[in-house]
């Protein structure tokens, strides 16, 4: 399963969702920063269609809003 986070470090809703990625000791989530890389900041505007963020992508599927996405990771661990 390919999962990538985008999310900003001074986003709350993004630090919600990185404390449970740390609690839970995933390492399969590929952050991507869009306040310090425009090519992630244009990828999740064109795939997404939006900036918001927390979104975590499933296989390319947008995931928005932390506590989803938080539900989310808790209901599928990873392997």
């Amino acid at each position: 399963m390919d999962l990538k986070l985008y999310m900003f470090s001074e986003c709350p809703y993004c630090q919600k969702v990185l404390r449970e990625i740390e609690a839970s000791g995933r390492t399969d989530v590929e952050l991507h920063n869009i306040h310090e890389n425009e090519d992630d900041r244009e990828e999740l505007i064109r795939v997404g269609g939006k900036q918001q963020v927390p979104c975590l992508f499933i296989d390319g599927k947008p995931m928005y809003e932390s506590g989803d996405i938080v539900m989310w990771l808790q209901g599928h661990p990873q392997e």
